[in-house]
């Protein structure tokens, strides 16, 4: 008799699959809440401890050297351990350290519970993103990357505007504790859901005499799926002034409005807010346009995110260098639509053309990448260029970064099509 179960396909029912998104967004969205908050602290933290802008820009940069410095690791465990254990110890970890900022009393301690959020928060997105393409086919993947992604506006919007409000009726550090409670409940219902096995790390071996084998994969056969991808390298790159541009608008554009219309911090963090949360229409919106394309192109996933960067480039760079007052602001209501558009394709392309079980370990480079030269040095280049030049001329170089990213996708684009069939095809299998 034979004994030997086959293996369950990983297919769950639109129900399931759904709540499990539902947990993924409201993780991201606290993620982004307590990532973001700081910034409409600022004015509060630097009457109480007289921080320079550049001072201040490092409490958002550490939150990005952790993550650097973490999500390799941790992305190695999302892949080859458990996704969903450890999105829930994540969650718990950076809502705690979130906690903890409340209780601070220098700027040292601020700045090291900071960089406890981002160890916390290092393999989130990876992981999350390794879900969600195990979750929804190849045809609906960006457009619920672009749903999942929405969750980072909405999520930059609640901790600024509430941030702002909170820290001017009951201090700064009340602020910090309000935020981070409901995070740490969502993380503990994550533990429950259904997720897929771990993918082995096995490649065709086109030697093999007997037909099509399976043989594993090296070190530096992993090694090689990253170097010898042209596409996957592109994007990694074109998320960097993409990403730049999209930290140095929602960490300073509040101090901008404060300090050249003389609004209170409070107001100019929700206009900021208002800004932001437009990203709920470009998210979805790039999500579903890019694939609608792909389905008729499918270099679409790296074209699309050039396109809506270029034109986030010129809303920008009119807006600044033309405009001010109410009709900068509407202009600026452009940018609020595009600057989020490129993510749900380039974020798809960072996982359709590599191995299955790299998933996440594919995000984390990029998130590396994004980081280091982008997210992480945006603060601090645009606060060093306010505290020397102003913060009119910082605000006014962000473009530049947009154009140098449009036409690294436009390089990307040229090989997708070559790597994408070239990936290995792995079926996924649902967890016992």
């Amino acid at each position: 008799m034979n004994n030997v179960t086959e293996p369950k396909e990983y297919k769950l029912s639109p129900r399931s699959a759904y709540y499990i998104f539902a947990l993924l967004f409201l993780l991201y969205f606290f993620d982004y809440v307590d990532r973001m908050i700081v910034t409409s602290l600022f004015p509060f933290i630097q009457k109480e401890w007289g921080l320079t802008d550049t001072q201040s820009g490092f409490l958002v940069s550490m939150v990005y050297w952790s993550i650097v410095a973490f999500v390799l690791p941790v992305s190695i465990l999302v892949d080859r351990w458990s996704r969903k254990k450890t999105i829930g110890i994540m969650a718990f970890l950076w809502s705690m350290a979130t906690l903890a900022c409340a209780f601070t009393k220098t700027f040292p301690q601020l700045l090291a519970t900071r960089g406890a959020i981002g160890i916390g928060e290092a393999g989130y997105a990876p992981a999350g993103t390794a879900m969600l393409s195990g979750l929804f086919p190849e045809e609906k993947r960006s457009r619920m990357m672009g749903l999942w992604n929405m969750s980072i506006p909405l999520g930059t919007a609640v901790g600024i505007g509430l941030g702002g409000f909170i820290a001017a009726h009951w201090g700064w550090r009340h602020a910090f504790g309000v935020v981070a409670i409901p995070g740490a409940i969502v993380a503990i219902l994550f533990f429950f859901v259904k997720d897929y096995k771990t993918v082995d790390l096995v490649k065709t071996d086109a030697a093999c005499t007997t037909g099509p084998g399976k043989i594993k994969m090296g070190k530096m056969d992993i090694v090689r799926e990253f170097l010898r991808t042209p596409s996957l390298i592109f994007t990694n790159l074109g998320f960097i002034g993409c990403v730049f541009a999209n930290n140095a608008i929602m960490v300073w554009l509040p101090t901008y409005f404060h300090r050249t219309t003389g609004i209170p911090m409070s107001e100019a963090g929700m206009k900021v807010s208002m800004l932001m949360i437009l990203a709920i229409i470009g998210l979805p919106l790039g999500g579903w346009l890019a694939d609608m394309w792909f389905k008729k192109r499918v270099n679409a996933r790296l074209l699309f995110p050039a396109i809506t960067s270029i034109l986030n480039a010129l809303v920008i760079f009119t807006a600044f260098s033309f405009l001010e007052g109410k009709t900068q602001y509407f202009t600026l209501l452009g940018m609020g639509v595009l600057a989020s558009a490129f993510a749900p394709a380039a974020i798809i392309a960072t996982q359709e053309v590599i191995h299955p079980g790299l998933r996440a370990i594919s995000y984390s480079v990029c998130v590396i990448v994004q980081n280091l030269f982008g997210a992480s040095l945006a603060p601090i280049a645009i606060g060093k260029i306010s505290d020397l030049y102003g913060i009119q001329a910082a605000m006014s170089i962000v473009p530049v970064f947009l154009v140098v990213s449009s036409l690294l996708f436009v390089a990307g684009s040229f090989f997708y099509k070559k790597d994408l069939d070239n990936v290995e095809k792995i079926a996924l299998e649902c967890e016992d």
